[in-house]
Formats: structure tokens, sequence, C-alpha cells
């Protein structure tokens, strides 16, 4: 098991990734351990997961979520949150 997630950091930005574990990979990024991305945009929030059966679809997925225009990345979230 795996899971591709999108977090919105605390400027605004969007930062895609993937992981085994949600929940620590949360941890990791907020406490400035996780992506270099990320060190300097905390607080992150996670705003988006799919899961995937194992590490290599969650890293296809990725790649394809990081493609996206932010208006459909927009979308996907907005889609996830029950909002669409």
């Amino acid at each position: 098991m795996a899971y591709t997630y999108i977090v919105q950091c605390a400027d605004g930005t969007l930062y895609t990734g993937w992981t085994a574990s949600l929940e620590k990979r949360l941890a990791a990024h907020n406490a400035g351990t996780g992506a270099k991305y990320t060190r300097i945009r905390l607080p992150v929030k996670l705003v988006y997961w799919e899961e995937q059966e194992n590490q290599s679809a969650a890293q296809k997925r990725e790649a394809s979520i990081k493609k996206l225009k932010r208006c459909k990345k927009e979308a996907l979230i907005h889609e996830f949150s029950g909002l669409g």
C-alpha cells in the first residue's frame, strides 16, 4: 500500500509527493525534515490523497499529477474535499 498526496504550503503553493505512510510523511514535512521544497514553506496541510497498490503506482500517479496545471490540481482537491 502506498499513497500519492498533495499538501498546501503556508505560502499557498502545492507540493505533490508519494509515501507509504501519510501520517509519518506529513509529520516529517511539518518538522522540516520532509522535502527541501516544503522546508521553507511551513506549515503544510494535507489537502488531497489517493491510495495506490504499491510504490510504483504511487510514483507514476505522482508524476502525472505534477504535470497538471495548477487549476487541474485545484479541481482534484475541490472534488476530493466533497465540494465539487
